[in-house]
């Protein structure tokens, strides 16, 4: 480790000179005028800027629109009406294993933090949400950036990136002042949703303050979760059994805060990921094939435990402190442990019951610094993590009953370290015109090896043993333009980006050559219009309307074969040219006092350069548009969601027989606050909303996801109506 340590330092130290250069113009002035600096509730010190600069495409949502549509279902389809976002499950509804894309990556490409800390596997890239069922009911805030995002911790995102916010104040408002005992302030909450295929979440969470944090002395703060959810899946025998929670602990002043958080899960899925054919498709859509074989007595049977299951456990610990009226400095400390194995019948092995599983640690620190006044806004930070993992397989024969323990053992170790500075400065600041120019500098490094056996070594070509050690070293500039003036918002970004395989990438590689990283080009150009309205009979009807140009070009891009691997992980390859361009279009208004409208619309070409051919990608339709009404009146909300797809290829070969329908579904959304808040004892009730979601309104038979290993295709059809409701009460 000695020569990764100098290397570490020698990129510490160039860094420093690159900050110290962008930091010096700052020495130079002073300001005579300061900015309000606030903290959140037991939130690290925050300064008044955005979490991001505004040139860069993104959606911002939080809570309570986070929540108000929950029934169980994992997050991506809380965020389904984001542009440009495709949202797939395997058990057909939404609560096992959840996918999506954004502007056709696929969401190993998409980085996914909380509170700055990584959630993707390091291995796999990818983030799996049944390990955190209901994480949207712990969530203060979240926002989704398409394209390259600014520097934060993690790598680097090559379709979108998704922040997530946590901590304190994550009860919705109950537009009255909560119960208080004395001094303790204390919020409570209690979800319940049922539902069709025997689909329950139940939750339940509570905050109490003590103390008051703009005093000296400072306040504590304790919050705690906990969530279930179970399902039958809409395919056969893809049942769910999760849970999650979330705990933490605070105390904050008027300069310092200090936060530990804990939060994880367990699930037990039956497998659902292998699909199923045409042909079955058009007489038993609901069919499952995992498990399947054949007894002693020769009838069809189905393996009971045929199930995957893991837990995973994550604490952070987070520290801040205000300086002054300009500068904050915050450090994270986060560890995580995940553990868990999934079991299947293979009858090709003497009928034996084979169980693959793995153990991995991952633990670092974040260290940021920010600095803002009225010309510039300026963060500064380093990451460190590692990541250490174990794969291993066991067997049992059913009809010798030789026991084969750790009859596969692989083993990965991944170091990341990064570096960033960003700036915004503001050239022009008035009230109704303002002019600003972005810079981003990260610098990151990624020392990963791989050793021991291959999982995947039974796939035709695959090497046998796992035996791979890089290190990579990439430079990813950012820089935009944004200009503000009454209404009107233009703005235009460049960023460079870099990525690393994956483990998969490693173990299914069949090619001569090993992967190769990703590097790509992000040229985005955006503009927006904000209204105060049209006033008719003296109230105001705002609108907003935007469009957004991108063009991402790639070298060496990891693109989707449309084959998976034995445990359902995508299979991909390096093609030296390609890109992925398109056109996102937005709108926003509020018609009436009681309707509003929310739509976008997506066009998209996504290509890749075989020899002189220009063919397109695999999983990434040219159109995807989501279109909201929403109708609200005295405490009763209706909101009608639409999701249209066009086809999309299942290989990159352009094969019209491994393709997938455009669809369109419909959900309706009913919601009804009783009118507990208007009573006079309405400081001694509770609040109380019904909720009812109609999903799949117009019973389309659809299919949102499939694949292909070139001669057979296989698909993941979706359910048809399905009707939840339940109930959400604020103590």
């Amino acid at each position: 480790m000695k020569h990764l340590h100098t290397r570490i330092s020698q990129s510490w130290l160039i860094l420093t000179s690159v900050i110290t250069l962008t930091a010096l113009p700052l020495a130079a002035q002073s300001s005579h005028d300061t900015l309000t600096i606030y903290m959140n509730p037991l939130e690290d010190i925050v300064v008044s800027a955005p979490v991001t600069q505004a040139s860069i495409s993104h959606q911002e949502l939080g809570h309570t629109q986070l929540n108000q549509d929950n029934a169980g279902q994992n997050l991506p389809y809380l965020l389904q009406s984001t542009p440009s976002m495709v949202v797939t499950s395997d058990d057909g509804l939404g609560i096992g294993y959840t996918y999506f894309h954004i502007r056709g990556t696929d969401q190993t490409r998409i980085n996914v933090t909380m509170n700055d800390v990584p959630l993707n596997d390091q291995e796999s890239q990818s983030l799996f949400w049944v390990n955190l069922t209901d994480m949207s009911s712990g969530i203060n805030s979240l926002q989704v950036q398409r394209g390259v995002g600014t520097s934060a911790n993690g790598g680097s995102s090559f379709g979108a990136s998704v922040n997530i916010r946590t901590g304190s104040g994550n009860l919705p408002d109950r537009q009255r002042t909560p119960w208080t005992k004395g001094n303790r302030p204390v919020q409570a909450e209690i979800d319940f949703n049922g539902g069709m295929y025997n689909t329950f979440r139940e939750m339940v969470k509570a905050d109490v303050y003590l103390g008051d944090a703009t005093a000296e002395s400072g306040a504590w703060h304790i919050s705690g979760r906990f969530s279930k959810v179970n399902s039958d899946g809409y395919i056969e025998r893809a049942f769910s059994d999760l849970l999650s929670y979330q705990g933490e602990i605070g105390w904050q002043n008027n300069k310092s805060a200090v936060r530990l958080q804990a939060f994880g899960g367990k699930e037990r899925t039956y497998m659902a990921w292998y699909g199923i054919d045409a042909a079955t498709l058009a007489t038993n859509r609901r069919y499952n094939p995992a498990g399947e074989y054949i007894d002693a007595d020769g009838n069809l049977a189905y393996y009971d435990n045929q199930t995957d299951n893991y837990q995973q456990h994550h604490v952070h610990l987070h520290i801040g402190h205000r300086f002054n009226n300009n500068w904050s400095l915050s450090a994270t400390g986060h560890y995580t442990y995940g553990t868990g194995y999934f079991e299947m019948y293979d009858q090709w092995l003497m009928g034996g019951i084979v169980q693959r599983g793995l153990r991995n640690h991952f633990y670092g620190g974040i260290l940021s610094t920010k600095f803002i006044d009225e010309h510039v806004d300026l963060q500064m930070g380093i990451a460190l993590n590692n990541y250490q993992g174990q794969q291993y397989g066991t067997i049992d024969t059913l009809f010798t009953g030789q026991h084969f323990d750790n009859y596969m053992l692989g083993y990965g170790n991944k170091v990341d370290g990064s570096v960033y500075a960003k700036s915004n400065w503001h050239l022009i600041h008035r009230a109704r015109e303002r002019l600003s120019l972005y810079c981003d500098l990260q610098y990151r490094m990624v020392d990963y090896r791989i050793w021991g056996d291959n999982e995947e070594a039974t796939m035709p070509g695959a090497p046998v043993a796992a035996n791979w050690h890089y290190t990579w070293h990439f430079f990813n500039p950012k820089a935009g333009i944004t200009y503000d003036n009454h209404g009107h918002r233009l703005s235009a970004t460049f960023a460079l980006a870099h990525r690393e395989p994956t483990r998969n990438n490693f173990v299914t590689n069949i090619a001569d050559d090993d992967p190769q990283p990703e590097k790509m080009q992000d040229y985005e150009l955006g503009y927006t219009y904000s209204s105060p309205g049209i006033f008719s009979s003296g109230y105001t009807l705002p609108w907003t309307a935007g469009v957004n140009l991108y063009v991402m070009n790639y070298d060496n891009q990891l693109i989707t074969t449309g084959d998976i691997t034995s445990v359902g992980y995508l299979i991909t390859t390096n093609v030296k040219r390609s890109y992925r361009a398109g056109i996102e279009l937005q709108l926003a208004a509020e018609w009436t006092k009681w309707l509003d409208w929310h739509a976008n619309l997506t066009w998209s070409r996504n290509r890749w350069l075989d020899k002189s051919v220009w063919r397109t990608i695999s999983f990434a339709p040219d159109w995807t548009m989501s279109n909201s009404l929403v109708f609200h009146v005295a405490g009763f909300s209706a909101d009608v969601q639409t999701q249209v797809v066009s086809s999309q290829y299942l290989s990159n070969t352009e094969d019209a027989t491994a393709m997938l329908k455009p669809y369109t579904v419909t959900n309706l959304q009913l919601r009804y606050r009783l009118p507990l808040h208007l009573s006079r004892h309405a400081d001694y009730l509770p609040d109380c909303t019904l909720k009812c979601s109609v999903n799949n309104l117009f019973n389309t038979d659809y299919i949102s996801n499939g694949g292909t290993d070139g001669t057979y295709v296989w698909f993941f059809p979706q359910a048809g109506i399905n009707v939840h409701a339940g109930f959400t009460v604020l103590f």
